[in-house]
């Protein structure tokens, strides 16, 4: 069975998580930590960065340091993982769906500034496919309406929207290290983004529990107490380990996937052009790290019916998120802005293919082929 997944490793992680273990500080912010907020630091031209234990919760704290509240309203696209919701609806927020593009499956950048209302207290794009959204139109009316902007890059390491890193754009910005992202750091992992200085200082006291221990540690109060809200938000140094194992050799995983990604891409799209699929659409201002390689079907029945073909032949393919307003939860916590017209009706189509770190030509051969002879 050709896998749709398979987690990186390079072997260089296995020291680093034993040097971790041997130091025996593995409660998280230690040595891997620090290296791995420097590389990112370096490699991103941000403010700070902070590693989280995943993704979740650095949305989460996301949420919390633009203070929302009760009533507030989040603008995002129903076309996500849960978490991109879950995190502000757990601070009292409702969420506004609006619709998304049909040709890179992200936000309607047109659709957001008629979704806005006196309670809309930030904007969420999701950089779908690790392909950016149109952030300088997003950020413009965020500015004039007084809004945040948190951009959700779980899926957007290594990527750029006119040369900027995804993540770095917005005020504040959230990536995944799961498992089935480009880089992981032992199956869980995430990180916020901080880019606007007014969040620096309360980031690291809302991590820290809500306590000043960062600031002890670095000798600025005497000693460290209860100061705000906050929770748990540290990984362990284990997982940083990990983590920066794989961030050493972040070039060699995306030329990788990309290689891949282009392999799909040119030696699937005769298939385009006789319109019996569609294939993934990157603008040219996007610079894009092969986080997945997908084909948009005609429809549900022609997509299970190519799954099971894939199948029957050892191929793992699988569809990707039912759109949350769509949803039981999203019933209740949600309301969807204008018409859903392309949402649901694309969701249905798209179909994503086997793609990872070291993914064999062969195998790669084989699931063109069979996508080849699907249609034939």
């Amino acid at each position: 069975m050709i896998n749709f997944n398979i987690a990186p490793y390079l072997g260089n992680e296995d020291a680093y998580v034993i040097a971790a273990m041997q130091n025996r500080k593995l409660c998280g912010d230690g040595e891997f930590t620090k290296k791995c907020h420097q590389w990112f630091l370096e490699q991103l031209s941000c403010k700070k960065t902070l590693l989280t234990p995943n993704c979740t919760q650095a949305l989460e704290m996301a949420a919390i340091l633009i203070d929302i509240q009760p009533g507030d309203e989040v603008i995002m696209p129903s076309y996500t993982f849960v978490s991109t919701a879950n995190a502000f609806v757990l601070r009292g927020a409702k969420i506004v769906f609006v619709d998304v593009r049909p040709d890179t499956m992200n936000i309607d950048e047109k659709q957001i500034e008629v979704a806005i209302t006196k309670q809309t207290k930030a904007i969420v794009p999701v950089h779908y496919a690790g392909v950016a959204c149109e952030m300088d139109v997003i950020m413009e009316i965020a500015s004039r309406h007084d809004l945040y902007v948190i951009e959700d890059a779980a899926q957007g390491m290594m990527s750029t929207y006119k040369n900027k890193p995804l993540g770095t754009i917005g005020h504040l910005g959230a990536f995944s290290f799961h498992e089935t992202k480009n880089y992981t750091s032992g199956g869980e992992g995430g990180l916020l983004i901080i880019n606007d200085d007014k969040f620096l200082k309360r980031a690291e006291i809302i991590r820290e529990k809500g306590t000043n221990r960062s600031l002890f540690f670095r000798g600025m109060v005497d000693k460290y107490s209860w100061v705000d809200i906050g929770s748990s938000y540290l990984p362990s140094e284990l997982q940083a380990a990990y983590l920066f194992g794989q961030l050493e050799n972040a070039t060699k995983i995306n030329d990788d996937r990309l290689a891949s990604w282009e392999s799909y891409y040119q030696q699937l799209k005769v298939l385009e052009v006789d319109n019996h699929i569609t294939l993934p659409f990157v603008p040219d201002s996007c610079a894009h790290n092969a986080h997945m390689f997908y084909i948009k079907t005609k429809g549900n029945v022609e997509r299970e019916a190519l799954i099971s073909h894939l199948n029957d032949n050892q191929i793992m393919s699988v569809f990707h998120y039912i759109p949350l307003h769509s949803s039981e939860a999203g019933h209740q916590f949600s309301r969807f802005h204008g018409e859903d017209n392309f949402t649901t009706k694309e969701s249905e189509c798209l179909l994503r293919l086997p793609l990872y770190f070291g993914l064999a030509k062969q195998d790669l051969k084989r699931v063109i082929d069979s996508i080849k002879a699907f249609y034939s």
